[in-house]
């Protein structure tokens, strides 16, 4: 199942080009249950929003294009991300003289983390703060979290999963932390949905493309993944435990760039959907 959230906090299930509303079955699934101190409910009782759900055609629907599709997980008590993950990223990125000394690569960084205040899904679009420094995009796969975990092995990190979508890793370059540079409101963007991990066989396989007004900048495959999906899962759950709606972004290939208030970043991946993402300039709200 494909599982979204759009316009105020909906929440529906993506079939072809329709959203199908399910917001009131959610409702129903989460009624009485004891909210989780960590982690997003509804991920949380995944399995039984997924039996209560069954046939949807008979629901409600819309356009997908006519809904503005927010992070399919609501409240993940962390943002994980992998820096450094493709060996051809690390590669260019070792060129860059803008930036302080690049990693030799994800084993000699570890993981680092975005703050929860980033995340946006991309019908909210991406808000450039510091128009006088280069930001770019770095689109990757992400993993959600489905329970929780601690010091899980690589063999059984999968079982851990609820599901997989894109994800932007908005970046304002510069020498500072990762997390200080990667945190900025609507640096996170999540989407376009959520991909229950049974209709992905390998997600270590999974090829992605990303354009900016149409020119291609992004064309990859988690197969060249350094840390893979299971690596990554284990190595995070030695540090932080994990919980239901916990995301994970594996690392960017190369191809990074530059963009800027007017651009339109596009996503296109067969295995998970494709999503529109505006840029505009940060303002301050009033």
């Amino acid at each position: 199942m494909r599982f979204c959230r759009y316009d105020d906090d909906r929440y529906g299930v993506v079939q072809g080009d329709k959203v199908h509303d399910i917001t009131a079955i959610v409702e129903k699934v989460l009624a009485g249950k004891k909210d989780p101190r960590w982690g997003d409910p509804m991920i949380t009782h995944l399995d039984e929003v997924r039996k209560a759900v069954g046939d949807v055609s008979a629901l409600p629907s819309k356009p997908v294009a006519s809904v503005k599709l927010l992070s399919p997980t609501a409240r993940p008590s962390k943002l994980i991300a992998a820096p450094t993950n493709y060996h051809a990223h690390v590669a260019e990125m070792s060129e860059r003289k803008h930036e302080r000394p690049a990693s030799k690569g994800i084993a000699g960084s570890g993981l680092f983390l975005k703050a929860n205040s980033a995340m946006v899904g991309p019908g909210e679009g991406v808000h450039i703060r510091f128009l006088d420094k280069l930001n770019e995009h770095e689109l990757e796969l992400l993993i959600v979290i489905g329970k929780v975990a601690s010091e899980v092995s690589e063999d059984e990190a999968l079982d851990y999963v609820a599901g997989y979508s894109l994800s932007l890793d908005m970046t304002v370059r510069g020498g500072e932390e990762r997390s200080y540079r990667k945190s900025c409101d609507s640096y996170a963007v999540i989407g376009p949905w959520m991909v229950t991990k049974d209709e992905i066989a390998d997600p270590n396989n999974v090829a992605f493309k990303h354009y900016v007004n149409g020119e291609l900048r992004h064309d990859a495959n988690s197969k060249d993944l350094i840390w893979n999906c299971q690596k990554l899962i284990s190595e995070a759950s030695k540090f932080y435990t994990l919980y239901p709606g916990d995301v994970i972004f594996t690392g960017a290939p190369a191809g990074v760039g530059p963009v800027k208030p007017g651009d339109v970043q596009t996503s296109e991946c067969a295995a998970i959907g494709n999503m529109e993402v505006k840029v505009y300039a940060y303002k301050k709200p009033a």
